[in-house]
Formats: C-alpha cells, structure tokens, sequence
C-alpha cells in the first residue's frame, strides 16, 4: 500500500486559475485543483474517463452540448472520448480522477 501527501505535491496551473496538484495510481490520475471564479477549460476530449468531485464552489460542466451544474455532493462523469469543457461559476476546490492514468500529467 501506497501513500501520497498531497499537500506536499508542487502546485502546477495548467490553465489560468487552475492550480492543480497531481499524483498517478496504477491505473488512475488524481488532479487536486484550486480553480477561481471565471476560469475555464476549453472543449477536448480524450481517451480517458472522467470524473469531477466538486469539493467547495460550482462548475458548469458541458459534456456533448448537455450542461449542467457541479457542486458538492454532485459528482460529473465524463465518459471516454466525450467532448467536454468546464467554466467555475465560483471559486472552489475539486478532485479530477483519469482512468486509465493521464500521463499529461504529473
């Protein structure tokens, strides 16, 4: 068994008002952002699936043209190879896990 103090990770921001801390499990990417009010992702997509874990703050999540609100206790699912792109409606925290692992990141 494995453990990662994520607080001890280097803070990357790989998008403006995205600052991320990641770490890789055998088959998954974890990502601890930090997003502020206004930040946004542009549409992509890739071969991983997705999952957004709002911890604190919103996101409008668009996955396929179909948006919708993420806040805690409401879990987004990207599936694979959807197109998606995310805008934070308010500052926050969330957890995004890759499965397979990304290796973009880390």
């Amino acid at each position: 068994m494995s453990f990662v103090d994520v607080d001890k990770q280097e803070v990357t921001e790989r998008l403006p008002g995205w600052r991320g801390r990641y770490f890789h499990a055998v088959n998954m990417t974890f990502a601890h952002y930090e997003f502020t009010q206004g930040a946004s992702i542009h549409e992509h997509h890739h071969p991983q699936e997705e999952v957004y874990e709002v911890i604190e703050g919103e996101l409008e999540i668009s996955v396929d043209g179909v948006r919708q609100v993420a806040r805690p206790g409401v879990a987004a699912i990207v599936p694979s190879n959807a197109r998606h792109s995310v805008r934070a409606l308010t500052d926050g925290r969330a957890i995004i896990v890759d499965s397979p692992a990304g290796p973009e990141f880390g």
